[in-house]
């Protein structure tokens, strides 16, 4: 909630208990100062809105907040990730919330992907929805275009893939990367793979079968953030 109060004129309206203004009495101020209606509710009420089991007796309306492509292409972007057939709303979430923190430029959500403003979706971003671009429903093959246009590598993240993350011939992550990830149960099939400069696996050193979705694009984002930061720049 903070998060969209500090993006000016995000927030449209605020529906709040009695306990959570209580609890956030800035939140209610903050809102009605941007000249969004506050409007007490019931426990109950705020159940039924916010569909959670335990809710935090805050709930915001926002105003939808993605932005074209072309808002990322503009700035000579170093870090993009790219989410292709992702499904599952909480992967989804935790993905641009990686992103965010490891610095990237923005987050393409293409080819059939949850909406980015699923309910879970916007819980598992933690706020990180606010902070950095997020496009919206562009197509695939389109958006890679563009962005390799832009001067960005395109590197696909598949763990069938034979050339290793971490290996002496892999990717040159020094080089501005957008990261293309796929749906969470059978990944990236063969003709979005062939839209990839390069496929590239994280490599498992225990007995794991795999990793977890958000987990690899975590290894994947990092990886190309700790290449692309200055030395000694830390947070």
């Amino acid at each position: 909630m903070r998060e969209a109060l500090a993006a000016d004129g995000v927030l449209t309206e605020l529906f709040v208990t009695e306990p959570g203004r209580a609890r956030h009495p800035d939140l209610a101020e903050q809102a009605a100062g941007q000249g969004a209606p506050v409007h007490q509710i019931s426990g109950e009420v705020m159940t039924e809105l916010a569909q959670t089991i335990t809710p935090q007796g805050v709930l915001g309306v926002c105003r939808f907040v993605d932005q074209p492509l072309s808002v990322i292409t503009a700035v000579q972007p170093r870090l993009v990730a790219v989410l292709a057939n992702v499904r599952d709303p909480g992967n989804a979430g935790t993905v641009l919330r990686t992103a965010d923190a490891a610095g990237a430029d923005g987050v393409v959500f293409a080819a059939a992907s949850v909406d980015p403003y699923n309910s879970k979706c916007v819980r598992s971003s933690a706020g990180s929805l606010f902070h950095l671009p997020v496009v919206a429903g562009h197509d695939l093959a389109g958006a890679l275009g563009e962005l390799r246009a832009a001067g960005l590598q395109v590197l696909a993240a598949d763990g069938s893939a034979t050339r290793s993350l971490d290996a002496r011939d892999g990717p040159d992550l020094a080089r501005p990367t957008a990261w293309l990830f796929g749906n969470e149960a059978w990944g990236l099939p063969a003709e979005l793979l062939s839209l990839a400069d390069s496929v590239v696996a994280v490599p498992i050193y225990g007995k794991a079968e795999s990793l977890n979705l958000a987990a690899a694009a975590a290894v994947c984002l990092y990886a190309s953030a700790r290449q692309l930061r200055p030395a000694g720049m830390g947070g």
